[in-house]
């Protein structure tokens, strides 16, 4: 169970605070959610307390993790599959997963598609959305700026392994 103050991750939203714990009746069940706020954005989610371990929210990471992500983005593998349809559903489980470095897979594999062929509108958008749930992340850990962790993971994006 988190606490007021507490920093999280909502894998499909990104992280943000646990701003309160409200209590609510819904359909005569009373129910305990947590108030989940974005800094970035100023998006407000109340999330039920029962189901957030399901839904897998989860502490965001240490800024010693978020380095070494950083770290390990040159060598995540770059997903190739030309079928639409098919790389679109599985970079969505990998988003729903939580993991971070699963995030940055979708995101590498996207730049690097868009910069050889273009994105399709609903993979643009999904590419937005990994690098905002990615970079979220990262700030707060870190206590960095948006747009100095969002250079750094674009060049990071952009290299090769070497």
């Amino acid at each position: 169970m988190f606490s007021i103050g507490d920093l999280v991750v909502h894998p499909m939203h990104g992280a943000g605070v646990i701003d309160s714990i409200v209590q609510e009746r819904i359909a005569g069940v009373a129910q305990a959610y947590y108030v989940f706020k974005m800094p970035m954005g100023g998006l407000v989610l109340k999330i039920p307390v029962a189901n957030s371990e399901a839904i897998g929210v989860r502490p965001i990471v240490s800024p010693e993790e978020a380095e070494e992500l950083i770290r390990t983005i040159p060598s995540l593998e770059i997903d190739t599959n030309s079928n639409w349809n098919k790389r679109y559903q599985e970079n969505m489980q990998r988003l729903k997963s939580g993991d971070l470095y699963e995030v940055a897979r979708v995101i590498r594999t996207l730049m690097h598609r868009e910069k050889r062929r273009g994105l399709s509108t609903g993979e643009r958008k999904m590419l937005h959305n990994a690098k905002q749930i990615m970079i979220s992340e990262i700030v707060l850990s870190e206590k960095a700026e948006y747009k100095d962790i969002e250079a750094r993971v674009d060049r990071a994006m952009m290299q090769t392994a070497s």
